[in-house]
């Protein structure tokens, strides 16, 4: 149980405070030899999944501001940024 005095974590992506469902997010895909993890809203990690295939991933790293340079993710955590933590909306995927 998290300490009343400690705040939440925020989400790497989007800033918010995390709810109750959490994923790690492997910053360079575990495919690529990827270790680091990051804690992201569900709708954030499918966000970021949806936008980069798994090489532009390993190329970009833990470069938030990089991943941000995506005008249809940057759309997104605009649109994301007054929602309450634990919101779930289905994510459009890009054909590719």
């Amino acid at each position: 149980m998290p300490h009343p005095d400690i705040p939440p974590a925020p989400c790497w992506l989007c800033g918010r405070v995390l709810g109750a469902r959490v994923q790690q997010h492997h910053v360079v895909p575990k495919a690529k030899g990827g270790r680091l993890t990051v804690p992201l809203h569900p709708i954030c990690h499918k966000a970021i999944h949806a936008n980069f295939t798994n090489a532009q991933l390993a190329r970009l790293g833990a470069d938030r501001a990089a991943l941000l340079e995506n005008a249809e993710l940057a759309g997104f955590v605009a649109w994301v940024a007054n929602k309450p933590p634990d919101f779930h909306a289905p994510t459009r995927t890009k054909r590719r």
